[in-house]
């Protein structure tokens, strides 16, 4: 055999050589395949998933992990914003990521019902869940030793309920968006009280202060401060029916001495307004 046939043979067998490589990478691509198959039906028959939710405010939270009946059992819970929770429904617990632990009803992974939840700053709740949200009845006793038991929505303290401070201070009555706004008792460490209404956290409208000294004014109040007519009666047995401005004497108003002896007039600034020597007496300043 010459030379020229040698080349002539070299060359027809090039062919074999790539089929074989492409059988290679087929058999490898259907062993590949057999193998992922195999994995996803592991994986399916162990009860491993992935489950997405959606909430109530339009967000996704996803699930994965180990399922019964369909429903996530044992895993991890991935929320909007990167935080996880491992879910473990055997104990009816959640804990974050971040360190706080929830214990208590849970439905599609959200809080949901009654629970409790730890935070991880030392905060503690206690009460109802509507889909993650805190809503309803509960308590929180917080880590710097204040509390609170009444009603919440979203969160926060709106409707009736009591905020104790670690004092010993509290106060009783109606709250909205985490404020007091309306009817309340307020009583304070020092002893003195105050029984009226509120609108975004301060006095305002009718009430009556009672301070630690004993003195009582009942009244009207306009941004926290004495403003409208009231009346003050000093512990002395000294007393003031008439408007006020500012937390002073101020407008048309009758002061009354222990022994009787009244002046009527006008006060400004918390001081008599008279053009007769006799009736310009110094007066009490109300706290």
């Amino acid at each position: 055999m010459n030379h020229e046939d040698q080349t002539v043979q070299t060359t027809r067998r090039r062919p074999r050589r790539r089929k074989t490589a492409l059988s290679t990478l087929l058999t490898i691509f259907i062993i590949a395949l057999v193998c992922a198959v195999v994995i996803v039906g592991a994986l399916l028959v162990s009860g491993i998933r992935l489950v997405r939710e959606d909430t109530a405010q339009g967000d996704e939270i996803k699930f994965f992990g180990k399922t019964e009946g369909g429903e996530p059992y044992s895993g991890t819970v991935y929320y909007p914003g990167g935080l996880t929770a491992k879910l473990d429904k055997k104990n009816n617990t959640l804990t974050y990521s971040d360190g706080s632990v929830y214990t208590g009803d849970i439905a599609h992974l959200l809080r949901d019902g009654e629970g409790e939840m730890k935070y991880a700053n030392g905060d503690v709740y206690s009460g109802v869940f509507d889909s993650d949200i805190i809503t309803g009845s509960g308590k929180f006793v917080f880590a710097n030793g204040d509390s609170y038991e009444g009603e919440l929505v979203n969160g926060l303290k709106s409707g009736y309920g009591t905020y104790t401070w670690a004092d010993g201070s509290y106060y009783t009555g109606l709250f909205k968006d985490d404020q007091r706004n309306g009817a309340g008792f307020s009583y304070w460490s020092d002893g003195s009280s105050y029984d009226g209404t509120y609108v975004n956290g301060v006095k305002s409208g009718n009430g009556t202060f009672t301070f630690a000294n004993g003195d009582i004014y009942t009244g009207e109040y306009e941004n926290d401060q004495r403003s409208g007519y009231g009346t003050y009666n000093w512990a002395n047995g000294e007393s003031y029916t008439g408007h006020f401005k500012d937390n002073t004497l101020n407008g048309e108003g009758t002061y009354t001495w222990p022994s009787g002896r009244t002046y009527t007039g006008l006060f400004e600034n918390g001081k008599m307004v008279s053009t007769v020597p006799e009736e310009t007496d110094d007066v009490s300043n109300p706290q």
